[in-house]
């Protein structure tokens, strides 16, 4: 295929779903009340963010436990804190007109087990709760098993939340309420480096070299733009002004997850259950989702758009090639893995995204918890994957 062009077989991808995102842009513009339309521009950009720079946390973890290769996680860590360089001041009350809130979440024994679970999940499943909806746009079958079974586990998850949430913890905890904005950024970007330089170390230990983060294209730039393979870094800057954006048109940080517990709640009750009668779906903007259209849900809008923003990335790509033959063994990877995912998120209170990424660039204490205890539960779930003979043991 030649630069720029786009291969003859993803021709029909490409045009259907330029007329899908037409359409549905279209009827949540006129049908639906608010600024969805909006979000679902905002997750279109995600998901061709997220596939254009290959951008994820499970392969990313997994590549710098077995091979200290910290590539990814230095992305991560520069995505943290170019958010929060963004984020803070809003949130710090520093343009009164904006009205944004924090993804703030209490700390406690449901943040652990839950990013613990979650860890495990991303390493069997094969993808976090972006890298489901961008591979699965991209044709990947074997994550819409993963994405089935991570709504089936967020909806357990979310049945099971408040006996999690009587366990011993804290109240949500605010850096920038405790510190004012200015002190708190000045705080988390010491953390940040202090990471950076850490993995940095540690990487260089191990390969005796550093394999920078890309930020140069090797070719043209509107080419590169538009059918990929982008630089890191291109991905960094995106994924930080696109999240920024959705601060300030939703109201509230880039999440994920959420929808999916939404979603099978209202599965749930479509065949005779009462996930009303819960106590997460019983009050609040929660019972309100329940109840109402799932495109009036801010988090379910945007996923749909990731979703087709990926399709369209890899049709630009050339890379949307749907892989039907999977084996026994994948599938139950992604049956165990989609669980622990679902249900760790919605213990969790989110997921890569909505907990880790939000929750730091928040300035929430839980966002730092959830790091640990799910890179943790990353390490676990790397040793089952060579339990389970998915992987080869790791070299001494």
């Amino acid at each position: 295929m030649k630069s720029g062009s786009v291969h003859l077989t993803d021709q029909p991808v490409v045009l259907m779903v330029s007329l899908s995102v037409l359409g549905i842009a279209l009827y949540l513009q006129h049908a639906i009340a608010g600024l969805q339309y909006l979000t679902f521009i905002i997750g279109l950009g995600l998901g061709i963010a997220l596939m254009h720079a290959a951008f994820g946390f499970s392969g990313s973890w997994r590549v710098f436990i077995r091979e200290r290769d910290g590539r990814g996680i230095r992305a991560q860590l520069l995505l943290l804190a170019l958010t929060s360089i963004l984020f803070f001041p809003v949130l710090g009350q520093v343009f009164p007109s904006i009205q944004a809130s924090s993804a703030l979440a209490p700390v406690g024994t449901s943040i652990v087990v839950g990013a613990f679970l979650f860890g495990i999940g991303m390493q069997l499943g094969g993808g976090c709760g972006s890298g489901t909806l961008y591979t699965m746009g991209q044709g990947q079958v074997d994550m819409l098993i993963t994405l089935t079974f991570f709504i089936v586990g967020a909806t357990v998850g979310s049945a099971h939340l408040h006996w999690w949430l009587s366990l011993p913890g804290y109240e949500s905890i605010s850096v920038i309420e405790h510190f004012g904005w200015r002190q708190a950024l000045l705080l988390q970007l010491v953390l940040l480096v202090a990471l950076y330089v850490l993995v940095r170390f540690l990487d260089i230990k191990r390969n005796g070299s550093l394999n920078a983060v890309e930020w140069r294209s090797s070719g043209e730039f509107l080419p590169r733009l538009i059918h990929g393979q982008w630089p890191l870094l291109w991905g960094v800057v995106a994924l930080a002004i696109l999240n920024f954006a959705t601060l300030i048109v939703a109201g509230h940080p880039w999440s994920i997850t959420y929808a999916f517990g939404l979603w099978g709640a209202k599965l749930w009750s479509a065949v005779g259950g009462d996930p009303a009668s819960w106590a997460y779906w019983s009050s609040g903007y929660s019972a309100h989702a329940l109840k109402n259209s799932v495109l009036a849900d801010t988090t379910s809008v945007m996923d749909f758009g990731i979703i087709l923003g990926a399709m369209l990335a890899a049709a630009l790509a050339g890379k949307f090639a749907p892989a039907m033959k999977i084996t026994r063994m994948r599938v139950f990877t992604a049956v165990v893995g989609g669980l622990l995912l679902g249900y760790g998120a919605r213990l969790g209170f989110g997921c890569n995204i909505g907990a880790l990424v939000a929750g730091i660039s928040s300035g929430s204490v839980h966002g730092w918890l959830w790091l640990v205890a799910g890179f943790s539960g990353g390490i676990a779930g790397v040793y089952v994957r060579i339990w389970l003979k998915v992987d080869k043991p790791m070299e001494s």
